[in-house]
């Protein structure tokens, strides 16, 4: 069986919403868009480039894929990041998208989030890894599908935007597994459930 784990950046108050780009994600009228980036440091670098090299495939909201396919699909800047995103297998949940032909190694689920996930995790292959993807995450936590979590809790509170667990959300209990804090503050914490 596969394992998922999702890695999150999120505030203090739980937005993930709008992370890297003021156009990033504008619903709502998200007025905070790219609150994350002036907190990268080379801490955060080094952590996430050691998650970056652990083999895996990708799990991925259709947004989100949307997004990162813009980005990463078309770069060819000889960055490590780039070339990992786009020769690693990214599996796209979505009920609205035809095709995921417009990025090499993609494919896509179509149905039901929870059972095409079940499915797919029950299948034989690399653990699956989440980024972003924030209404994915909610589904499959309250569907007791993530087994991990890695947390870049940010120093900063945005008052408003979506959060990590907007809503319901199932009891779980998670043992934290790890915790790195960079030089802007971010706690890069990593959990996994009990």
């Amino acid at each position: 069986m596969r394992t998922i784990t999702a890695t999150m950046h999120v505030t203090l108050d739980g937005v993930v919403q709008g992370l890297a780009r003021a156009d990033e994600d504008t619903r709502g009228g998200f007025p905070h868009g790219g609150w994350g980036v002036r907190f990268h440091d080379e801490v955060l670098a080094r952590e996430m480039g050691a998650d970056l090299t652990a083999p895996g495939d990708m799990l991925l909201g259709r947004r989100t894929w949307q997004d990162f396919a813009q980005v990463w699909g078309r770069a060819t800047d000889g960055n490590p990041y780039s070339a990992r995103m786009n020769s690693t297998t990214k599996y796209v949940v979505s009920q609205s998208l035809k095709d995921v032909d417009d990025w090499q190694g993609s494919v896509l689920l179509h149905g039901d989030a929870v059972e095409s996930v079940r499915k797919l995790k029950a299948e034989p292959g690399r653990n699956l890894g989440i980024v972003g993807s924030a209404s994915l995450v909610r589904t499959l936590h309250a569907a007791g599908l993530i087994d991990r979590y890695t947390l870049l809790i940010t120093p900063i509170t945005l008052g408003c935007g979506a959060r990590l667990f907007d809503g319901p959300a199932p009891a779980t209990e998670f043992e934290l597994v790890g915790c790195v804090p960079s030089t802007t503050g971010v706690i890069i914490a990593r959990y996994v459930r009990r």
